[in-house]
């Protein structure tokens, strides 16, 4: 069966590929920022929120593509109650990582397949991270270094990169931090015949 991925996130469709699984990558032009300011008018739990929006993203890409399995995937950052949004320029993302530093926050990851025109499964994990308390030079070093990669995470990190260096402790599968937790997604594969048992 035809596999697409909902987003045109590199991080997710290179950890689909390094699987072993074929995949077109189409992203799904959603309102965003629209459907996160709804579900919180609506007073959505974080793990509703991220769910809504994977499954917008997959609902989209299904409608045109009927006859293929479809992947969304989203990722909401909250920390304190707190919900972030990847940073829009540099300067946001400075002022994302000294709010960030030395707290632990949650990466709410929701992933959700749709299939002959439904919902077919979805999972949400939520990895936790803390930040260490790094000093503004360490930051400023960090930014210089990293430049515009960091608006394109939520966390305003890449930990497959210099933001590792951000940490102090981190909880959860890896590939559910980089926005696809692929231990589920794959046991979900399997148990659909996609991929062999």
């Amino acid at each position: 069966m035809r596999l697409i991925l909902a987003s045109q996130s590199a991080s997710r469709r290179a950890l689909l590929e390094a699987a072993g699984l074929a995949v077109d990558a189409m992203p799904a032009a959603v309102d965003e920022a629209a459907i996160k300011e709804s579900a919180k008018a609506e007073g959505m739990t974080p793990t509703d929120a991220a769910l809504l929006l994977a499954d917008a993203k997959a609902a989209r890409i299904a409608r045109r593509h009927p006859e293929a399995m479809v992947i969304g995937a989203d990722q909401l950052l909250v920390c304190e109650g707190e919900w972030f949004d990847k940073p829009a320029d540099l300067g946001a993302a400075r002022r994302q990582l000294l709010r960030l530093r030395n707290r632990a926050h949650e990466l709410v990851t929701a992933v959700v397949v749709w299939r002959e025109g439904e919902r077919a499964w979805h999972h949400v994990a939520t990895p936790r991270l803390a930040m260490r308390d790094f000093s503004e030079a360490f930051l400023d070093d960090y930014l210089a270094r990293e430049g515009e990669r960091v608006t394109q995470s939520v966390g305003a990190y890449r930990l497959e990169g210099l933001g590792i260096h951000l940490m102090r402790d981190i909880r959860g599968e890896h590939t559910a931090i980089l926005g696809l937790p692929m231990l589920p997604l794959l046991a979900y594969l399997r148990d659909s015949g996609v991929v062999r048992r």
